[in-house]
């Protein structure tokens, strides 16, 4: 998506191409004062409730920071657009390091930004990076999120009356299953007797297909929902309306649901982007990861309707996970069709590259990933 002023900076871009043409080669930059000037892209709105918003309230903090500038371009689209984009803030901002936040924005539009720009680092929030592969001053930053889905399922199974929980989905890829498996395990393991129904809407961001998937699980008696999408505001507002008590996912989601909303998964990006920001000069890491207990993930505050017995049980399962090395998945373990796919006296931290090709749901979910 184009926006007006996305098309005003590509306009000052071409003139200041054509009256400054030395400026545009090898990755050099206007002269500027000493401040680092970074560059941060999303391809949704910055108030999205959810994954673009988590990111821009990092950004946020990080303007407030000594000699960092920040410039920032939101609705950009995985198209051409957002290497018009990353050169315009390399060629009119002076940016030295680039955020492109969007999975889709890497390949092949980052990549060929960083081979024209050599001097300039690049940082991509995914799982893309290789050493043997890709260029060095590129780059990939994410974090574990899965046990924030744990304790998520902690919660709700205190505050479910028809041990029915649900869960609004986009793809069924590993981290997602990772994320639907780790909530139906944290709820279980409060009450074994409770089920979470999965909806798949196929798409990251399609608000229509999101709110007739949270009806239809209230339909079916489902009174706690949580989600892995782009923008959770659809189902945190629908569940509400619905009666239906919520966790929430990527950010802060309170605001939308001040009845419902127990507590949330939340990134915590500042934590990754204050130490780039710190070694903006050289280089950052090229593979950076961490968890709830690495401080790149946090939760929410427990909302109004969280019970003593739930904050109890979910702080104590909290302060093991933050001893860093907490195991949900545990052997022996079934998927939702019987096979075993963790035998017994094998267990595994959300690290473990083994959940990285997850294709399966664990025992206690209903629903199919086909």
């Amino acid at each position: 998506m184009t926006t007006r002023h996305d098309l005003r900076r590509r306009s000052l871009l071409q003139g200041a191409a054509l009256a400054a043409p030395a400026l545009a080669l090898g990755g050099l930059r206007p002269a500027r004062a000493a401040a680092t000037t970074i560059g941060f892209i999303y391809v949704g709105p910055k108030d999205d409730y959810g994954y673009n918003q988590a990111h821009a309230e990092a950004a946020a903090v990080l303007k407030k920071m000594k000699d960092i500038k920040v410039v920032e371009e939101e609705k950009v689209a995985e198209t051409a657009d957002v290497e018009r984009t990353m050169e315009s803030m390399i060629k009119l901002d002076g940016a030295s390091l680039l955020f492109p936040t969007s999975f889709g924005y890497f390949d092949p539009y980052m990549l060929r930004m960083a081979a024209k720009y050599p001097k300039v680092q690049f940082r991509h929030c995914g799982g893309l990076w290789t050493k043997e592969k890709h260029p060095m001053n590129t780059g990939s930053y994410f974090g574990y999120i899965g046990m924030g889905q744990y304790l998520n399922g902690v919660v709700a199974a205190h505050a479910t009356k028809t041990k029915k929980l649900g869960f609004v989905a986009a793809k069924p890829i590993p981290q997602v299953l990772v994320n639907v498996n780790s909530f139906a395990m944290g709820a279980r393991s409060v009450d074994p007797s409770i089920t979470v129904q999965v909806i798949f809407t196929g798409e990251w961001s399609m608000p229509v297909k999101e709110a007739e998937a949270t009806n239809s699980l209230a339909g079916q008696g489902v009174d706690v929902v949580t989600c892995h999408v782009d923008g959770p505001k659809v189902v945190i507002e629908t569940a509400e309306r619905r009666g239906m008590f919520t966790c929430g996912y990527h950010a802060d989601q309170s605001k939308l649901a001040p009845k419902g909303y127990l507590t949330g998964a939340e990134w915590n990006w500042i934590k990754v982007y204050e130490d780039f920001a710190a070694k903006a000069g050289t280089a950052p890491g090229n593979f950076v990861r961490g968890g709830l207990s690495d401080g790149f993930v946090k939760m929410s505050a427990y909302g109004p309707a969280v019970s003593a017995a739930a904050k109890t049980r979910a702080e104590a399962v909290k302060a093991e996970i933050m001893k860093g090395g907490f195991a949900a998945f545990q052997g022996p373990l079934k998927d939702n069709k019987g096979a075993t796919v963790l035998p017994a006296g094998k267990a595994l931290p959300e690290t473990a590259v083994e959940l990285e090709s997850t294709n399966w749901l664990v025992e206690g979910v209903i629903g199919a990933i086909a």
